[in-house]
C-alpha cells in the first residue's frame, strides 16, 4: 500500500479520533475519502454537521475503507475487533490510536497478516502542533509506515519509534499536554499570589511558556544551558530553582511519568 489518498474509516469518532478528522480535512484530504462511525446517534449528527463526514456502521466502514484508524476506548477495543475482526481483509492497513494497547493485541484478533501500526499522539493536533509517535506492527511495512506519517504529518511533528518505547511515548508526550497546563495554571496562581491580576498573569506566562518552548526546539541548545542563561549568580532564579528543588518537583516528575507508563501497561493487561 502506497502513501497517498486513501479512504480513511475512523472507527470510535472520539476526542482523538475528531483530531485526526479535522486535521486530514485541514490539509486538503477529500471528505468523501473519510468515513466516521460513532456509537450514539447524537454524535454522529455532530460529526456531519461540523465536518460534512459520512458517518456508517463499524461494518460499512471496513467494507469501504482502506484504512481503518481505531480510536475506540482500550477497555473497548476487544468488543470492537470480536464485531469486525472477521470481516477485515488482510490487505487493510490499521492503525491503532487505542494509548496502552500493543498492535500484537490486534494481531490476534485479525486475519494473519493484517498490518497495524500503533500511533500516539497528543491534543495540540488541535493547531496542528502535534507530536505523533508511530511504530510498525509485525506486518507493517515501510510503505504502511509512510503512509501513516502521510496521514498525521499535518498534524504537526512525527517520529518513528520502536513499538517497545510506546508506552513511554504515552506518558511523555500523549500526557505531556496536561503537566504543562497544570505547570502554567498553578504560575497563573502563583502571579494572583503575588499581586497581579489574573488576566496579567495569563498573558506573562502563556508568552513565556510559548517563546520558551520555540527557544527550546529552535536554538537547538539543551535544556541545563538555557536554563543556566537565565541563572545568574545570588539571582531572583536561583532562589525560585532552589525552592522547586527543595519541593521536590524533578523527582515528582519522574514518578508521575513512570506512574502514567505503569497505566498504559494496566491499560493493555485490562483489555486483554
Amino acid at each position: 500500500m502506497s502513501a497517498g489518498v486513501h479512504t480513511v474509516a475512523v472507527i470510535g469518532a472520539g476526542k482523538i479520533g475528531e483530531l485526526m478528522l479535522s486535521g486530514l480535512l485541514r490539509s486538503g484530504w477529500p471528505v468523501d475519502r473519510l468515513l466516521a462511525t460513532a456509537r450514539r446517534p447524537a454524535r454522529a449528527e455532530e460529526l456531519t454537521a461540523r465536518y460534512g463526514v459520512r458517518v456508517v456502521d463499524n461494518l460499512i466502514a471496513v467494507d469501504e475503507a482502506a484504512v481503518l484508524a481505531v480510536s475506540v476506548k482500550p477497555q473497548d477495543a476487544a468488543a470492537l475487533l470480536d464485531e469486525i475482526g472477521p470481516k477485515v481483509p488482510a490487505d487493510k492497513l490499521v492503525i491503532s490510536l487505542c494509548a496502552g494497547l500493543p498492535t500484537s493485541f490486534f494481531s490476534r484478533r485479525l486475519p494473519e497478516g493484517t498490518p497495524v501500526v500503533r500511533v500516539m499522539t497528543n491534543t495540540p493536533a488541535l493547531v496542528d502542533q502535534a507530536m505523533t509517535a508511530i511504530s510498525a506492527g509485525a506486518y507493517a511495512t515501510g510503505e504502511h509506515l509512510t503512509l501513516a506519517e502521510e496521514m498525521f504529518k499535518p498534524l504537526g511533528q512525527t517520529i518513528r519509534v520502536p513499538e517497545s518505547q510506546q508506552d513511554a511515548v504515552t506518558a511523555l508526550s500523549g500526557s505531556g499536554p496536561a503537566y504543562f497546563y497544570l505547570l502554567v495554571e498553578a504560575m497563573i496562581d502563583a502571579g494572583i499570589l503575588l499581586g497581579l491580576p489574573r488576566q496579567v498573569a495569563h498573558e506573562l506566562i502563556v508568552q513565556t511558556a510559548i517563546g520558551s518552548a520555540v527557544m527550546l526546539r529552535d536554538s537547538g541548545e539543551h535544556p541545563v544551558k538555557l536554563r543556566e542563561a537565565v541563572t545568574s549568580p545570588a539571582g531572583t532564579t536561583i532562589s525560585a530553582i532552589r525552592e522547586l528543588e527543595k519541593h521536590g518537583v524533578r523527582a515528582a516528575l519522574l514518578a508521575a511519568l513512570e506512574a502514567a507508563r505503569d497505566r498504559a501497561r494496566e491499560l493493555a493487561a485490562q483489555a486483554d
